[in-house]
């Protein structure tokens, strides 16, 4: 019994069943080892400031840039791979706006919910295989909410079972109940999503929104994007479910003076992002009701501006080609709007690239305790990033007006951003061109195909495995696209057209 119990050693069995027996335990030693090590293994990849996956991601986005865009500020290949867009999924939609770059047979195609949903799964497959987990993708068409919020919620659920992070696109014309719907599972009545984001498209381009059939401006549509808002308020007062709210506008001639009225009267609503985009001569050449003019994008900048109240350094970072997109990140402390980064300070300059090189493309969205791992072992690799980015930090707050105008009046994040689409005329012989692999002697078309090469927002085709820039889809694929459908889901009569689906 003492040898039992260790004080004594045990006399060695005389079988060798039995000496195999007593030999084990020395054997579970090296598994042991095994495991710890397997285990090690393990944190150290999931500790990493990105996953390998992602990483290789980055790398292979960042070498296909034009060398001309890959400057220290440039996000694309380094923080994100891209923003990405479904296509052909459900090209209907039940307002009419002039312009719009929807095909001419967009509307003849009905919205079938089992089509999108296979469409959705194959587009993300190979977006997450082209592009690693973690992007931002928009379940983009028509009407999103022409499909039935089960259906909705499938796609949504498709494109988080990919590693995206969803942005369902509307015009924001429906009511709480298809809302509540979407967000809440039918059978147990609890929520199926934690968080939702929205982008809701208001101009007083749009024709056929319910109260508002034919806006005389933009002033008329505000009540409209309160509603829009509140909606998620209350989802979030009685469900607990979050939500990202984006506020998209096409600017044309006409309402190009009233972008700044919009901002102004809105920045409180509850966006969280104000997306201008210039209008492109692309879609459906019907819906243009008045004479095309082209609005230059400085016009456009200077009128959000000035409806921010503040400077919007849109130079301090960069997503893929300066001509097509302009982002600028900050916020309001009430009515003082705060950038982010100052882009004349080398200081915050200095700070961007310590933090893209200790974190680049790192998920802030995992858990508390993982992200803390992740944020100290980049720390650790980049040490220049805590001084840097505490630095950018302080002079945030300076511009929020110092801790007290921070106390006094809680910062409200809020990003500005504009894209720049390019006209049909001149992206398809540029697309044309790339697929040849030559450069047009045009240098409005050269200039077009280096622009399509930095594209910051594509879409999948998973037939032939290639992602396809958004002008390139809207100018040369969409049309035939929406053709095929309409023969492959077989409209009845009473679909084509949808309601306001045609110009009057």
């Amino acid at each position: 019994m003492l040898g039992a119990w260790g004080s004594r050693a045990a006399p060695a069995p005389e079988d060798p069943e039995a000496r195999s027996q007593m030999t084990t335990p020395h054997r579970s030693g090296p598994r042991l080892v095994g495991r710890i090590a397997a285990a090690a293994r393990s944190i150290e990849r999931a500790t990493r400031p990105m996953e390998p996956e992602r990483a290789a991601a980055l790398a292979r986005r960042w070498d296909e840039l034009p060398a001309g865009v890959r400057t220290p500020e440039q996000m694309l290949g380094r923080r994100i791979a891209g923003c990405e867009g479904t296509n052909a999924v459900f090209p209907r939609c039940d307002l009419a706006c002039s312009p719009c770059y929807h095909s001419r047979d967009a509307n003849r195609v009905p919205t079938d919910g089992a089509h999108t949903i296979r469409q959705v799964r194959a587009q993300m497959e190979l977006l997450r295989e082209v592009r690693g987990p973690g992007q931002p993708a928009q379940l983009i068409g028509g009407e999103v909410t022409l499909l039935s919020p089960d259906d909705h919620a499938a796609a949504l659920r498709a494109m988080l079972d990919a590693g995206r992070k969803p942005m369902s696109m509307t015009h924001g014309d429906f009511d709480y109940a298809h809302l509540e719907a979407l967000a809440l599972d039918p059978a147990t009545g609890r929520p199926r999503f934690r968080h939702l984001s929205f982008a809701g498209h208001f101009d007083s381009t749009m024709r056929g929104r319910r109260g508002a059939e034919r806006p005389g401006g933009e002033a008329e549509l505000d009540p409209f994007r309160a509603r829009f808002c509140a909606m998620f308020a209350r989802l979030r007062a009685e469900h607990g479910i979050t939500s990202f709210l984006a506020h998209n506008m096409t600017v044309t001639p006409g309402n190009l003076d009233e972008v700044a009225g919009v901002v102004r009267r809105n920045r409180d609503a509850g966006f969280r992002l104000f997306s201008f985009q210039p209008a492109a001569y692309v879609g459906n050449a019907a819906r243009w009701g008045e004479g095309y003019r082209a609005v230059d994008p400085d016009d456009v900048w200077s009128r959000i501006e000035e409806g921010a109240g503040g400077r919007l350094h849109h130079r301090a970072i960069q997503y893929g080609d300066p001509r097509c997109n302009r982002t600028a990140y900050g916020g309001f402390c009430g009515t003082r709007y705060w950038p982010l980064l100052d882009g004349d300070d080398p200081r915050d300059a200095a700070a961007l690239t310590s933090f893209l090189n200790a974190y680049g493309g790192m998920d802030f969205g995992a858990p508390a305790g993982l992200l803390a791992a992740r944020l100290v072992r980049g720390a650790l690799g980049h040490p220049r990033v805590v001084p840097r980015c505490a630095g950018a930090g302080v002079r945030a707050l300076g511009r929020m007006g110092g801790p007290l105008g921070a106390v006094r009046h809680r910062p409200r994040p809020v990003t500005f951003v504009m894209h720049s689409f390019m006209d049909a005329s001149v992206v398809i012989p540029a697309w044309e061109a790339t697929e040849q692999g030559r450069v047009s002697p045009d240098p409005e078309v050269a200039a077009a195909q280096e622009r399509l090469a930095a594209c910051s927002y594509a879409m999948a085709h998973p037939a032939d495995g290639r992602i396809v820039p958004a002008c390139a889809q809207h100018a040369v694929f969409d049309p035939e696209e929406n053709r095929r459908l309409v023969r492959l889901l077989r409209p009845s009569p009473e679909t084509a057209p949808a309601q306001g689906g045609e110009p009057g």
